[in-house]
C-alpha cells in the first residue's frame, strides 16, 4: 500500500462505489513505473473491482508553453503509451490544439468515476489547478506525493539552510528509505478492462495518438511559443533511464572532484526528467544503492548536518546524493510550506535588508531583459552560458550560479533581477518551473546562504565573477563551443 503520509485528500466529496472506473489524472509523475500515485490508483481499482483509466493531458495555455517543453512532454507520453500497451488499464492521452478546448474533460470523466487520483506537486500552476479541480468534482479527489524520498508531509517547517535540513534528514529519513514504490505497479494487477471510452467523450476530446505515433509530427499549428525551439535531448522515461545508466557507468566515478568543471560533463543531466516526472528519485536511489551494494544497515550515526560520511556509500555517491536528496528536497520542502516561494518577499530578512540598502548602488553595466535574453552583454563567459540555455535548455551547474549572480549585478535593482532570472529560466530551461530550479535562482539572492563581507551592489550577498571562475576552472573550450550563435 502507498504510505498514508503520501496521501492528501483534496475535497470532502465521497467515493462513488457505483462509478464505472477509477480515474488516475497524471499531471506531474508522468511515468508508469516507480509511481506512488499509479500504485494507489491500482490498489483502489483492485479493491473496488473497477477498471482503471490513466488520463494524461497536455494543455496549451500553461505559462511559458513552447515547442521545446511540449516536445519533451510528448516524448514522455509516447513512452507511456508503449509501456501501458497490453496492460490492464486504458491509457487516454489528450493534447489541446486550441486554448481552453480541454476544459470540462476532467469533470466529465469524474462523473462516471468512483474517485480521482492525481499527483501532488508543490510548485508552478499545479497546486492551484489541483485545488480548483477539488472544488469542482463531485467525487473524491486524492493527491499522492511521490516527489522525494522523504514525504512532504513528514517535514513540519521550512528550513533556512541545507545544513539545517540535512540534520533533519539524517534523523528522520531512515524510516522512509524502505518505503519504495513498485517498479511496475501493473505487473500483477488483475483488473477489469475498459476497452474504450464513450463516443460522446472521444468526439469532443479525441485521443492524441497522432502526436505520439508520428515521428515527423510537428507543433507549428499550436498556440504556443514557436521561438523556443526543441533541443537534441529527447524526453521520456526511456531516455531518462538511458541517461541514468550512462551516469552510473561512466560519470559517477569522477563526480565529487569534477562536477563543477564546465569542460567536464560528469553530471547526471537528469534534472529535466525529474522535473517532468519521467523518472523517479526512488528509482534513481534504488539503482545507485544496488551499484554500491548498499543497504540501510550501512547508514552511519547522525552527522550533525555534515555532507559526507552518513550514507555509508562511496565519496562520489554521497556527493551526488547531497544534490539529489538534500538540495532537491530542500527546495520541495520550501515550496510546500511557503506559497510565496517565487516572490522576492520570501527571501531571508537579512538578504532583503542588504539588497534593498544597495538597490540604488551604481551598476558598472546595466542591461534589460532583451539584452540578457539574446546573450548581448560585455562578458563572454556569461554570454556563453546564456547561449547554452538558448540552444540546449540547460546551463552547466556551476555556471548557472554565475549566470544568476551577474544578472543581479547588471540589473537596475534586485527585484528586476529576480524577474529576469525567473523569466529566462522558466522560458528556456527544461528543468525550469521546478522547486529545485527556484532554489537555484533564489540562492543567488541569499536564500539558504549566510551574510558575507559587504560590498557594492551585492551588499552582504555572496558575489561571483567570471574572472575568478576562469581562474578556478578551465573554460576555453566551453567559450569556443558557445562563442556565437551557430546561425549567425
Amino acid at each position: 500500500m502507498t504510505p498514508s503520509s503520501r496521501l492528501r485528500r483534496i475535497n470532502q466529496a465521497p467515493v462513488n462505489p457505483r462509478g464505472e472506473f477509477i480515474l488516475y489524472w497524471m499531471i506531474a509523475a508522468r511515468r508508469t513505473g516507480w509511481n506512488f500515485a499509479l500504485q494507489h490508483a491500482v490498489a483502489q481499482a483492485r479493491e473496488l473491482n473497477k477498471p482503471l483509466i490513466v488520463l494524461e493531458a497536455l494543455r496549451c495555455d500553461y505559462p511559458w508553453a513552447s515547442v521545446r517543453l511540449h516536445r519533451f512532454i510528448l516524448d514522455g507520453m509516447a513512452d507511456n503509451a508503449r509501456s501501458l500497451r497490453g496492460k490492464p488499464v486504458l491509457y487516454y492521452p489528450y493534447v489541446e490544439e486550441h486554448r481552453g478546448e480541454g476544459q470540462g474533460l476532467l469533470e466529465t470523466l469524474s462523473k462516471r468515476a468512483c474517485l480521482v487520483v492525481t499527483d501532488d506537486f508543490p510548485a508552478f500552476f499545479l497546486p492551484r489547478m489541483i485545488q480548483a479541480a477539488g472544488r469542482r468534482l463531485t467525487v473524491r479527489l486524492e493527491a499522492v506525493d511521490g516527489n522525494g524520498l522523504l514525504p512532504l508531509a513528514a517535514v513540519p517547517q521550512d528550513y533556512p539552510s541545507a545544513y539545517a535540513f540535512r540534520r533533519f534528514l539524517q534523523k528522520n529519513l531512515p524510516g522512509h528509505l524502505t518505503d519504495l514504490p513498485q517498479a511496475d505497479p501493473l505487473s500483477d494487477a488483475q483488473l477489469p478492462l475498459l476497452s474504450t471510452l464513450p463516443q460522446e467523450i472521444l468526439e469532443r476530446w479525441p485521443t492524441a495518438w497522432a502526436p505520439l505515433e508520428e515521428e515527423d509530427f510537428s507543433l507549428p499549428a499550436l498556440p504556443i511559443d514557436q521561438q523556443v525551439a526543441t533541443v537534441d535531448m529527447p524526453g521520456g522515461a526511456v531516455a531518462a533511464g538511458a541517461r541514468l545508466e550512462l551516469f552510473l557507468d561512466e560519470r559517477l566515478c569522477d563526480y565529487a572532484d569534477q562536477r563543477n568543471q564546465p569542460e567536464r560533463q560528469v553530471t547526471s543531466e537528469l534534472s529535466a526528467y525529474l522535473h517532468f516526472g519521467q523518472i523517479s528519485v526512488h528509482e534513481i536511489f534504488a539503482r545507485l544503492a544496488a551499484r554500491e551494494n548498499w543497504n540501510p544497515g550501512r547508514l552511519g550515526p547522525e552527522r550533525k548536518g555534515q555532507r559526507a560520511g552518513w550514507w555509508g556509500m562511496s565519496a562520489n555517491a554521497e556527493a551526488w546524493l547531497d544534490q539529489l536528496v538534500t538540495w532537491r528536497e530542500l527546495g520541495f520542502n520550501f515550496c510546500a510550506r511557503r506559497p510565496d516561494y517565487d516572490r522576492y518577499e520570501s527571501l531571508p530578512a537579512w538578504a532583503q535588508a542588504t539588497l534593498d540598502q544597495h538597490a540604488r548602488d551604481p551598476r558598472p553595466y546595466l542591461y534589460e531583459l532583451h539584452d540578457f535574453e539574446r546573450a548581448g552583454t560585455h562578458d563572454p563567459l556569461w554570454n556563453a552560458a546564456q547561449r547554452q540555455l538558448l540552444r540546449e535548455g540547460s546551463i552547466h551547474n556551476y555556471l548557472r550560479m554565475l549566470w544568476g549572480k551577474k544578472i543581479l549585478e547588471w540589473s537596475r535593482d534586485p527585484r528586476a533581477a529576480l524577474e529576469i532570472m525567473i523569466e529566462l529560466n522558466n522560458k528556456y530551461a527544461l528543468d525550469g518551473r521546478d522547486p529545485n530550479s527556484y532554489s537555484g535562482i533564489f540562492w543567488c539572492l541569499g536564500r539558504y546562504d549566510r551574510p558575507w563581507p559587504e560590498r557594492p551592489i551585492y551588499g552582504k550577498i555572496r558575489s561571483m565573477s567570471s574572472e575568478n571562475t576562469a581562474r578556478k576552472f578551465s573554460v576555453d573550450s566551453y567559450l569556443r563551443h558557445y562563442a556565437r550563435d551557430p546561425d549567425a
